[in-house]
């Protein structure tokens, strides 16, 4: 996606190249996670779905999309969500 100055945005470049997150996560929610050094989908197993949800910027649909990644690659949450 392109900015009004014509630029790539950073969060657009970090999470193509880097990351295996959920493709539809709404802008807020991946500035969320990838400034809190989220960029892998395995990091979440490692976390409660209360935890992220704290993250400003993150919200059900975004911890929908982020559970279902996890369902298809047979992991969950931390506490199992």
């Amino acid at each position: 996606m392109m900015e009004k100055n014509g630029n790539i945005s950073k969060v657009d470049n970090v999470a193509k190249l880097e990351s295996d997150l959920p493709v539809g996560l709404a802008k807020p929610a991946l500035r969320a996670l990838i400034g809190a050094g989220y960029l892998r989908l395995e990091q979440f197993t490692k976390l409660k779905e209360s935890e992220v949800l704290q993250l400003h910027g993150m919200g059900p649909k975004a911890i929908d999309l982020i559970r279902r990644a996890l369902a298809e690659k047979g992991q969950t949450f931390a506490d199992g969500s």
